[in-house]
């Protein structure tokens, strides 16, 4: 569930975990992107929000399509998920501009509500494997780590070079407005 519209704001590949610093836009300075190792790109924030309302806000349709939308002028028509081992999910954005669309979609692995979710995610034909880690700090604060991990260190680079890490800012940017408002029951 790491996957975004592109957005304008392209990425660097880097090549190292201990020598690469966070990748972050001017969108949003708390998302931070790194590369852990050859295979993988980690994406990790923090919102004020305690974790089972930030883990309902990733799995629930009706919470994702309101705020995974990447960059503005993007709609999110197709959010589907079947929450529980071996259950699919399916996005699909359509650009408000001129109706492109996109999607991906895949299956989930493990789903240990509200810690932890392993899925893999199929994007034009290639997969990869994410994990995303909820973990509480403190009672109102939670920490997300979504770690994608690819088959070849050149899908993971080309991934990272799409333009993805704004989108993804964007997104989380807009669910850190959201959560407050979910916890007042809208």
């Amino acid at each position: 569930m790491s996957g975004t519209p592109s957005p304008t704001s392209p990425a660097s590949p880097t090549s190292s975990a201990s020598s690469a610093p966070p990748l972050t836009t001017a969108a949003d300075r708390r998302t931070e992107i790194t590369t852990p190792s050859d295979l993988a790109f980690a994406i990790a924030r923090e919102f004020d929000a305690p974790r089972e309302l930030v883990f309902a806000a990733f799995t629930e349709p009706r919470h994702v399509s309101r705020w995974l939308l990447g960059p503005d002028g993007w709609s999110m028509p197709v959010c589907e998920i079947d929450l529980r081992e071996g259950g699919a999910w399916e996005y699909r954005w359509r650009s408000d501009a001129d109706g492109a669309e996109f999607g991906m979609s895949g299956r989930y692995r493990l789903v240990d509500r509200p810690r932890r979710l392993v899925n893999t995610e199929v994007f034009e034909g290639q997969e990869s494997v994410v994990t995303t880690e909820f973990a509480e700090i403190g009672a109102r604060r939670t920490r997300v780590v979504q770690t994608s991990v690819f088959p070849s260190r050149e899908l993971r680079d080309a991934v990272l070079a799409s333009g993805m890490e704004g989108g993804v800012s964007t997104s989380h940017h807009r669910l850190a407005g959201l959560l407050p408002l979910l916890a007042e029951g809208a």
